[in-house]
């Protein structure tokens, strides 16, 4: 189908009902996704959130819910793919923790921002009144969406393309995030792989008054401290603790 047409169909399709809140640009889109469909019905159908159906009448099945859990099931092959073979030799846990890091609601609404797909969700005036094109959760379930558009359209190399271009190539940036990263499960699949004793979190000082402490505590492996964090909760100072015994043992910069 010719872009021309699409937006015909576009056009049809708002006729037929109440109109979009914003009309699909396609051209720009096909840029922003370094793809163009040569279906794009199944992009369209990516890009309806449920909300949307109130004004058109179809059902559930017509929103991108369905392609959205094929996109997850995309995404968790290829991010999974892409582990197994740059680190041959971590275990399953430690993959496990990259992989969560990679799929994760926070970095997919973080990719559709970055697309600029928010603009062109189809959904209803209220829930666009309510923030809908930046809400995190529509944001990155729609991300997956369009991951199973690509897929059924192009196939998984294209698919994969998408991937590796958006997702897959800031697994070091994550790493480097605190706030991203869990430093204490990686820290403990690290000690787990080696049989090392550990790790172990010592609360070495408590300061400050009751409403404004401050927990300074140690990561213990095999009976000696790698780490040393604070932080105003045990939860903080421990995760602090990883954070640096993970430098310590050059696993992150």
């Amino acid at each position: 189908m010719s872009t021309n047409r699409f937006r015909f169909f576009v056009q049809f399709f708002k006729k037929k009902s109440a109109p979009v809140d914003k009309t699909v640009q396609i051209d720009d889109l096909y840029s922003r996704l370094h793809y163009t469909f040569k279906n794009p019905p199944i992009l369209l159908q990516a890009l309806k959130h449920r909300s949307y159906l109130i004004r058109t009448g179809e059902g559930r099945s017509a929103s991108n819910e369905r392609l959205e859990l094929l996109g997850d099931a995309v995404l968790g092959l290829v991010v999974t793919e892409f582990l197994y073979k740059i680190y041959p030799n971590e275990t399953e846990g430690i993959l496990t923790n990259y992989k969560s890091l990679l799929v994760s609601g926070r970095l997919l609404a973080r990719v559709a921002k970055e697309i600029g797909l928010g603009q062109h969700l189809l959904m209803n005036e209220s829930e666009a009144r309510s923030g809908g094109r930046k809400r995190s959760s529509i944001l990155a379930d729609a991300v997956e969406a369009v991951i199973g558009a690509i897929y059924l359209d192009g196939g998984l190399d294209q698919a994969r393309l998408f991937i590796h271009r958006n997702i897959t190539n800031r697994l070091n940036e994550l790493l480097q995030d605190d706030h991203l990263r869990n430093n204490k499960s990686l820290l403990q699949e690290y000690c787990q792989s080696l049989n090392l004793n550990g790790p172990y979190y010592r609360v070495d000082e408590e300061s400050g008054p009751d409403h404004l402490k401050v927990f300074t505590v140690s990561a213990v492996i095999n009976g000696r401290a790698v780490g040393i964090g604070t932080g105003t909760s045990k939860k903080k100072a421990e995760q602090s603790a990883a954070n640096q015994a993970l430098r310590e043992l050059a696993l992150i910069d």
